[in-house]
């Protein structure tokens, strides 16, 4: 993958008189010269606003835009291009869901289901849902592994479930969850499935048909796309029936004061001018790991990840948190007497990039009875060479530390 390397230019700069290692790729990955030159190709040769323009730039916009919701249908494996929402993120995607159809189908009583390792994106609007609604919030609980029980989720099932949301790949753990199984299970008790893709997009082959998920969402900061731009996917018949999140232009059919009439999807649930150019942008992402191919990306992770637990495995002291049997690249550790933020201070003077603290995930650190961990996370840039300078970076801050 070195010659991959050679399309981010953002790896060449130095960090602190350093070569940049950047191994925080949970948080946001970085991004290829394609995405980057399809940025500056919008704003350089067809900047309009998109759908009701008749002239040549608002055509040429409308075309690219809606070209990547075509490569997104393709990339998750959608049955239309309706079932496509852009959103401005995970975050907003799951928002979406919770305040039209949570809202419309949430009753007292019901029960909503999550995971304890879930992000906090997917925790606090089902809270506020179940607040407003007086349901139920249940947790299935994490093993000392950092593994989620098949048969302590599915006896927490029952026809008081009416909404299971689930992250596919933790964050903070890198934990692969098995979520086609879970599903199964939560339809069979009649309870709708939304998925949190944002971790699992990049890494994993992903099929909304064949895992059968109601509600899928993530976003294109994580899949070497631009920030600000997202997706959720939703089964046709249920964006159909719930209502509308945002009123405002594009929305809607007909206005007049006193009714309104709203669009078809998936415009319904894109009110007033979207994020034009970095969803545009999004597509070159989409291409980008497609022309490589999920499979190659995946085995060189693969690779990254065994490499790197062994040898940090090998650091006297340190102690890996989530040591599922399933995982994509990321390790996530904490070093006996050592703050996990002075690790990352450290580490960062020698041009190292890590992730520091709670990962969004408050109540899974709190499981563990940690304040937070070191993360670091691998992408199909990362070399095994990069490993190796944390590691020399680590044995440095511990004899710093000590």
């Amino acid at each position: 993958m070195k010659d991959v390397r050679l399309q981010f230019p953002i790896l060449d700069r130095l960090v602190k008189d350093k070569p940049l290692v950047y191994l925080d790729n949970a948080a946001t990955s970085q991004k290829p010269l394609a995405v980057i030159e399809a940025l500056s190709h919008y704003y350089s040769h067809y900047n309009a606003n998109i759908h009701r323009g008749i002239h040549t730039l608002a055509e040429e916009a409308t075309a690219a835009y809606e070209a990547t919701r075509y490569a997104v249908q393709d990339f998750i494996g959608a049955a239309s291009v309706e079932e496509v929402i852009f959103t401005r993120g995970t975050t907003e995607a799951i928002n979406l869901v919770a305040y039209t159809w949570g809202r419309q189908n949430i009753q007292a009583g019901d029960e909503i289901i999550i995971s304890g390792m879930e992000h906090h994106s997917n925790i606090v609007p089902w809270q506020i849902l179940c607040a407003e609604k007086s349901a139920v919030l249940k947790i299935i609980p994490v093993s000392d592994k950092g593994e989620l029980s098949v048969q302590e989720y599915k006896a927490l099932l029952s026809e008081k479930t009416k909404l299971v949301a689930l992250v596919q790949v933790s964050n903070a753990l890198g934990t692969v969850n098995p979520v086609k199984e879970m599903i199964e299970a939560a339809h069979q008790v009649g309870a709708k499935v939304l998925i949190d893709g944002a971790q699992s997009a990049v890494h994993l082959d992903i099929d909304v048909q064949q895992m059968d998920c109601d509600f899928f969402a993530f976003s294109g900061h994580k899949v070497y796309g631009p920030t600000g731009v997202g997706v959720l996917y939703g089964k046709k018949e249920l964006l159909e029936a719930m209502p509308v999140f945002q009123g405002g232009g594009e929305m809607i059919k007909e206005v007049s004061f006193e009714r309104t009439t709203y669009n078809e999807l998936p415009y319904k649930y894109e009110a007033g001018t979207p994020n034009i150019a970095d969803t545009i942008a999004l597509k070159a992402a989409l291409d980008f790991i497609s022309g490589i191919g999920k499979e190659k990306i995946r085995k060189h992770e693969e690779a990254l990840l065994a490499y790197a637990t062994a040898e940090l495995s090998a650091i006297p002291g340190l102690e890996i948190v989530g040591q599922a049997k399933e995982k994509v690249s990321l390790v996530s550790f904490n070093i006996k007497g050592i703050h996990p933020q002075d690790i990352g201070i450290l580490l960062d003077n020698l041009g190292i990039a890590v992730r520091t603290g709670h990962h969004c995930t408050q109540p899974l650190m709190k499981r563990f009875g940690i304040p937070g961990t070191v993360r670091a996370s691998f992408a199909l840039y990362n070399q095994q060479e990069e490993i190796d300078v944390l590691v020399a970076g680590l044995h440095k801050t511990i004899k710093m530390l000590s």
